[in-house]
C-alpha cells in the first residue's frame, strides 16, 4: 500500500513528538485502511494535543462548512478520535485532539462494532502498547508513564502523609456528576486478538468528566451516581483489579481503570521491560511473617508478581530472597525483559514453601485454615478451604491425607492431624444455617452441561456456579455424588454428609438431572441445540475390572465396584459364610469391611507382600481390628465351583474355600453411547485431554477425573474439577485463551533436609498429636467422632508454620489489593516515596533531565565495578 505523507503527519501530531512514525509502526497502521485524506485535512485542522478548539475555528482553518464540519467532527468523535465538550446552555461546542495512548487507542476500542469491521486497530493497540516503550520504560521516572497505580484507599495506612492524587475518592467526589462505567479496553483487546486471559471486557472502567458525558452521550457508557460509582470500586476490588489513573494532568484524570495483569496493557509494560517505577504508585506492601501462613491469596492477584509464597522455619542455611534488579543505575539489554510474563509467572519462591499446600492436589492454604481454626474463626476457615475445595467435610472423612505424609511436624514426632481438623471445620456444612455459600462476584450467565456427578463433575460445577452459569448436571444414576455415594461404603462417607455438601450447590442455582443417561436418553448434540455451550465429562471409572482367569462367570463373583454400588443402592446381597475379597487397595479394604457387615467371614487375598498393598495402612488396621483375614503372597489363577456357583479360589500357593468373591482389583472405563464425536481415548480407555486445560479433541468437550487419569482419589479429581471450570469459562468467553495468564500450579516445598530441627524443637509445642474418639460398634455408621473443641485447640497449636510469603520491594507496585486478600492481618502498605505524577506539558523538559541522571548513575556504577 502507497505511503501516505499527509497520514504521517497526521500519526506525528497525535504522538506529539514521541514517536517515531513510519508506515510499519502500529501509530500509522491503525489509521492506514480505513481513514480518508478529508478526514486527515479536517484532523489537521485541530491544533494542539488535548487543547480545546472551536467548531467554528476548525471549520475556518479546514476550509469547510460550519455544518459539514459539524458533522464530520461528530463522525470522528462517534469512530474514537476526538473528545467532544458541550455546554449546551451557551452554544458552546469544543473538540480537543487526544494523545495516542491515554486517549485514541482507548476511545476507537469503546466503539467495538468500528473495531470488529477493523481487526488492525486491536493489534495496533498492543504493538503500541509495548514498541513504542522499548526504548522509553527504562527511562520513564516514577509518575510519567501511561498509567499509575494508585492504591486500594482502605489500604492507605492512616499515619501516612496522603495526597489527593492517592485517593480513588478524590477523582469520584471531584467528578460526582460526571461518572460512567464502559468496558475495559485493554481486555477488549485481549478479546479480540484471541489472546484473553480469562478476565472478559466487563464494564470495569470509570470513566469521568467531559470524557464520561461524551460516552454516555454515545450510548456506550452507563451514568454512575457518586453512590454507585463507590459501590463499583469496591466490586472490582473483590474481584482483585488494580486501579490505575491516566498522568496527563496532576490531581486529575478521565478514568480510573480498574485492571488484572494479565490483560492490562500499561501493566503490561510494566511486566514486559521489568520498569516498575513505570507504574507504581507510592507505596510497598509489606509481610508480617510471624502473621503470614503463605496461604496464597495475595500471590495470584499480586499486579507485578511480587509476592511470592515462600517459609520461615530455622534453617541450616539460611534462606535469603533476592530482589529484582531496576534500571535506575544498570543497562537494561533485551535479557532483563520479560516478554513471556504473561504465561510465566512463579507464585512459590525457588526455595519452596510449607510441604502441606504444595503436596495437597487441590493446593488448599492448609495452614491457612488450622491458623483461623486456632483463633476460632471457623467460617472463615471454612471460605478458605472452599475457595479449593467446594467438598471440605467429604474429603474430611474420605481424604488421602498427601499433606500429613509431607507435614514437617512429622519429622519431629507424628504430623499435624490436618484431615481432623478439616473435618470440624466443615462439620459446619451439615447445617443449613451454618454452611458456608460464596457470593457471586460475576454473573455471566451461559448454558454449560456437566455429564456425571461424581466429584470432578461436582467440582467443576460449583465453580462454574459461583460465577453465575446457568449449570445442569446429569447423572444416569437416581442421586448425585458418583463414587462418592455408590462406590464408598456409608461406614466411610454417610450419606448425610453428600447430601449436605450438594445441597450448596442447588443454592448456587446448579440444576441436577438424576436419571439422565446422556448417550442414551439423550445425546450432546440435543444438548447443543438446546443452547448448552460446553460440555464436562467427569464420569468417572465405574466399571470392576476383570480377573481375567478361568470361572469368573461363576454365580457369586462379583466386581468391587459392582458390589460396593450395590450395597450403596439398598440391594439384599446373599453372599454366604465365606467370602473372599481378591485386591490390596482402599476399595478392597472398603469391600472387606461391607461384607463383615453382611454377617461373613472375611478374607482379602492379595498377591504381595502386606508392605506391598496400596491401601491405607490406617485402613488395613481397621479392618484388622473388625476381624478380616489376610493371605499375602497368593496370586489367584482359577475360580472353581459346583453347579453354577463358587465354591473356592485356586491361587498359586494353595486354595481358598468360599461362597463369594469380590474381585476388587482396579476400575475401568464405561463410556456408555456418549456421543463423543472427535474425543479420543487412550489404549485403557480413557479420555486423551491437554494435561494443563483438560480440552479434548472435540473443542467444547473436557474432562477431569477418572475418566481422564484411571482411578485416583476424590481430591484429585476436586482439583481436577475445578481446573475444568477454569477452561470452561474462557472456552465460553469470547476471545480468551485457555492459557494465558493462568496458574501454572508450580508448587516446590521448603527442603527439609536444610531444616534446623534443633532451632524448630526450642520453640514449639510439645502437645502430642489428639485422637479423635470412635465407637466400637461394626455398623453401617460411621463410627469416628470428630474433635472437640478442646482437641482442636491442642491439635492446631501442633502446626509448625512453615510458610510466610515474601514480597520483593523492587517489584511491588503499591496497589494495595493484597491487603483486601489477606484473613491474617499479615500485609499492609507503608509509603516510601512522596511523588506526584509529572504533568503531560513538563515531560519534554524532565525526562531528558532523568535521562542524562540514569546515564550518569551507570557510569558511576561500572566505574565501582572496575575498581
Amino acid at each position: 500500500m502507497e505511503v501516505r505523507e499527509n497520514l504521517i503527519k497526521l500519526c506525528e501530531k497525535i504522538g506529539d513528538g514521541h514517536y517515531k512514525i513510519t508506515p510499519d509502526c502500529a501509530e500509522y497502521k491503525v489509521f492506514e485502511k480505513w481513514i480518508t485524506d478529508e478526514q486527515i485535512a479536517l484532523l489537521m485542522a485541530i491544533k494542539g494535543a488535548m487543547k480545546p478548539n472551536f467548531l467554528g475555528g476548525i471549520a475556518r482553518r479546514a476550509g469547510m462548512p460550519k455544518d459539514k464540519a459539524r458533522t464530520m467532527l461528530q463522525e470522528l468523535t462517534e469512530i474514537g478520535l476526538l473528545v467532544q465538550v458541550l455546554v449546551p446552555k451557551i452554544g458552546l461546542e469544543i473538540y480537543l485532539q487526544p494523545l495516542y495512548t491515554p486517549g485514541v487507542f482507548e476511545f476507537l476500542l469503546l466503539n467495538e462494532p468500528f473495531c470488529r469491521a477493523h481487526p488492525e486497530i486491536a493489534y495496533a493497540f498492543e504493538q503500541h502498547a509495548t514498541d513504542s516503550q522499548t526504548e522509553h520504560a527504562m527511562n520513564t521516572p516514577m509518575g510519567a508513564g501511561i498509567m499509575r497505580v494508585i492504591p486500594v484507599e482502605a489500604a492507605i495506612p492512616a499515619e501516612a502523609q496522603q495526597i489527593d492524587n492517592e485517593r480513588v475518592s478524590h477523582y469520584i467526589e471531584l467528578n460526582a456528576d460526571h461518572l460512567c462505567a464502559l468496558p475495559c479496553q485493554c481486555r477488549r483487546v485481549r478479546k479480540l486478538m484471541n489472546e484473553g486471559a480469562g478476565d472478559p471486557d466487563e464494564s470495569f472502567c470509570l470513566f469521568m468528566g467531559h470524557c464520561a458525558d461524551m460516552f454516555i452521550r454515545l450510548g456506550r457508557g452507563k451514568k454512575l451516581t457518586k453512590e454507585e460509582a463507590y459501590e463499583m470500586m469496591r466490586h472490582v476490588e473483590e474481584v482483585g483489579c488494580v486501579h490505575q489513573i491516566t498522568t496527563l494532568e496532576s490531581g486529575n484524570t478521565f478514568a480510573i481503570c480498574n485492571c488484572q495483569p494479565e490483560s492490562c496493557l500499561a501493566l503490561g509494560v510494566t511486566q514486559y521491560y521489568n520498569t516498575p517505577a513505570f507504574s507504581q504508585s507510592n507505596y510497598v506492601a509489606e509481610i508480617d511473617k510471624d502473621k503470614c501462613v503463605a496461604c496464597g491469596q495475595c500471590t495470584d492477584k499480586c499486579a507485578n508478581n511480587a509476592i511470592q509464597m515462600g517459609q520461615k522455619l530455622c534453617m541450616k542455611t539460611p534462606v535469603e530472597y533476592k530482589q529484582m534488579d531496576l534500571p535506575d543505575d544498570l543497562d537494561w539489554p533485551k535479557e532483563r525483559w520479560n516478554p513471556e510474563h504473561r504465561t510465566n509467572r512463579k507464585y512459590v519462591a525457588d526455595s519452596g514453601t510449607a510441604p502441606c499446600k504444595t503436596a495437597c492436589p487441590a493446593h488448599i492454604a492448609v495452614q491457612g485454615y488450622i491458623k483461623l481454626a486456632a483463633q476460632g474463626k471457623y467460617m472463615d476457615a471454612l471460605e478458605l478451604i472452599k475457595k479449593e475445595n467446594p467438598f471440605p467435610a467429604v474429603c474430611g472423612r474420605i481424604c488421602n491425607r498427601r499433606c500429613e505424609d509431607e507435614c514437617t511436624r512429622g519429622s519431629i514426632d507424628k504430623a499435624v492431624a490436618i484431615d481432623e481438623v478439616k473435618k470440624f471445620i466443615a462439620d459446619r456444612e451439615l447445617d443449613r444455617a451454618t454452611r458456608f455459600v460464596p457470593k457471586k462476584l460475576h454473573h455471566f450467565g451461559k448454558k454449560i452441561a456437566v455429564i456425571g456427578a461424581g466429584p470432578a463433575g461436582l467440582s467443576c460445577a460449583y465453580y462454574l456456579a459461583c460465577d453465575d452459569y446457568k449449570v445442569t448436571v446429569f447423572d444416569k444414576n437416581a442421586q448425585p455424588g458418583g463414587m462418592l455415594r455408590y462406590g464408598i461404603p456409608a461406614f466411610r462417607l454417610e450419606r448425610n454428609v453428600i447430601d449436605a455438601e450438594i445441597d450448596v450447590l442447588r443454592e448456587l442455582g446448579v440444576e441436577f438431572k438424576c436419571g439422565v443417561e446422556v448417550g442414551k436418553d439423550i445425546t450432546i448434540d440435543e444438548l447443543r441445540k438446546q443452547g448448552f455451550e460446553a460440555f464436562y465429562l467427569g464420569i468417572g471409572a465405574q466399571k470392576s475390572a476383570k480377573l481375567g482367569i478361568p470361572g469368573e462367570e461363576l454365580s457369586g463373583v462379583y466386581g468391587g465396584i459392582d458390589f460396593l454400588r450395590a450395597v450403596n443402592d439398598g440391594q439384599k446381597l446373599k453372599l454366604g459364610k465365606k467370602v473372599v475379597v481378591i485386591g490390596g487397595g482402599n476399595v478392597a479394604m472398603d469391600v472387606a469391611r461391607t461384607a463383615v457387615r453382611l454377617g461373613a467371614d472375611t478374607t482379602v487375598v492379595y498377591r504381595r507382600k502386606e508392605k506391598d498393598m496400596p491401601a491405607d495402612p490406617a485402613e488395613v488396621e481397621e479392618a484388622k481390628a473388625e476381624g478380616v483375614k489376610f493371605i499375602f503372597e497368593h496370586k489367584p489363577v482359577e475360580l472353581k465351583g459346583t453347579k453354577g456357583k463358587v465354591t473356592e479360589l485356586v491361587c498359586d500357593k494353595g486354595t481358598v474355600k468360599c461362597n463369594a468373591v469380590i474381585a476388587a482389583i482396579g476400575q475401568t472405563a464405561d463410556w456408555g453411547k456418549l456421543d463423543i464425536g472427535a474425543l479420543k481415548k487412550n489404549a485403557k480407555g480413557y479420555a486423551v485431554a491437554d494435561g494443563m486445560t483438560y480440552q479434548t479433541k472435540q473443542p467444547d468437550i473436557f474432562v477431569g477425573g477418572d475418566i481422564y487419569t484411571g482411578p485416583k482419589f476424590a481430591i484429585d479429581a476436586i482439583a481436577a474439577g475445578k481446573q475444568g471450570a477454569i477452561s470452561l469459562h474462557r472456552y465460553v468467553q469470547e476471545g480468551q485463551s485457555l492459557t494465558i495468564g493462568r496458574d501454572r500450579l508450580e508448587y516446590r516445598s521448603l527442603d527439609k533436609d536444610n531444616l534446623d530441627f534443633d532451632g524448630i524443637k526450642a520453640d514449639y509445642d510439645s502437645t502430642p498429636r489428639q485422637v479423635p474418639h470412635t465407637v466400637d460398634v461394626a455398623s453401617f455408621k460411621d463410627n469416628r467422632q470428630t474433635f472437640t473443641e478442646e482437641q482442636l485447640k491442642k491439635e492446631t497449636a501442633r502446626c509448625l508454620g512453615c510458610g510466610a510469603s515474601v514480597v520483593d520491594p523492587n517489584k511491588c507496585l503499591g496497589c494495595g489489593i493484597c491487603t483486601t486478600r489477606c484473613k491474617f492481618d499479615a500485609i499492609h502498605l507503608r509509603k516510601r516515596t512522596n511523588v506526584e505524577s509529572i504533568e503531560y506539558p513538563l515531560r519534554k523538559k524532565v525526562l531528558p533531565e532523568f535521562i542524562a541522571e540514569r546515564q550518569q548513575k551507570i557510569q558511576i556504577r561500572k566505574l565501582r565495578q572496575e575498581k
